[in-house]
């Protein structure tokens, strides 16, 4: 039986803590700076905030089996062909021997912008996946179905948490949607994402900034959890190692 890496949560928490700390970080770099973004614009150009999650990624695909060679984290190998654009980038991709074994993709939102934010959130990783498997189909990858994997972390807060109004000019909105809050709809939307095949796995969580500069962090649904995530990638890859 496959082993995990040792102590998931811990590893969940470091990346959580990270994340908040390198925003903090970069917002403090841009206020010190000549040229300032606007808003929360400042803690989001300077890349990076993520890499914790990458790094817990790159040691469960190791675990699997898999060489550091075949583990591609650098931007400038992350290209991959699609059929309706030439290319995306994604954040993690493992090729071994000529197959796409992997490709996963890692997503935040903060406040106070979560109206649009979400929509564009959802767009893109709906028409990713689309792309991707829409080339997969045309044989960009070979014939072995790759694992795609989506990884979204919420701010926790009162903006993400209040229940949320729709509009229903001409039609009924889904049930499910009436009264939810943008935590509620992203975890549905993660949830979709995989019973309708556009995902292999997804994992969801949460943090408020203040608690989350230690490491806290919540799993709103058992299903989307993290250690979830990990234990469908390193099953996909073990057999493939």
């Amino acid at each position: 039986m496959l082993q995990l890496p040792a102590n998931i949560e811990q590893h969940v928490a470091d990346a959580v803590a990270h994340y908040w700390q390198t925003r903090q970080a970069q917002q403090q770099r841009q206020m010190k700076g000549k040229r300032k973004d606007s808003g929360a614009r400042s803690a989001v150009t300077g890349g990076a905030q993520l890499d914790g999650f990458i790094r817990l990624f790159r040691s469960v695909i190791q675990a699997a089996g898999i060489g550091e060679e075949a583990i591609f984290t650098r931007k400038t190998l992350l290209e991959l062909p699609g059929f309706f654009r030439p290319t995306k980038e994604w954040d993690l991709v493992v090729v071994k021997d000529g197959r796409l074994l992997a490709a996963i993709e890692a997503k935040s939102q903060v406040g106070p912008s979560f109206g649009n934010n979400f929509n564009n959130r959802t767009e893109e990783a709906m028409g990713s996946a689309l792309d991707l498997w829409t080339a997969y189909r045309e044989g960009a990858f070979g014939i072995e179905r790759p694992f795609l994997g989506y990884c979204f972390m919420l701010e926790d807060c009162t903006a993400s948490s209040r229940p949320v109004s729709v509009r229903e000019p001409h039609f009924p909105v889904r049930t499910e949607f009436h009264g939810t809050s943008y935590a509620k709809r992203y975890e549905l939307f993660c949830r979709k994402l995989v019973l309708e095949r556009h995902y292999s796995s997804a994992a969801f969580l949460t943090s408020c900034q203040d608690s989350g500069v230690g490491g806290a962090f919540a799993t709103p649904a058992e299903d989307l959890s993290i250690l979830g995530f990990v234990r469908s990638l390193c099953n996909h890859l073990a057999t493939r190692a």
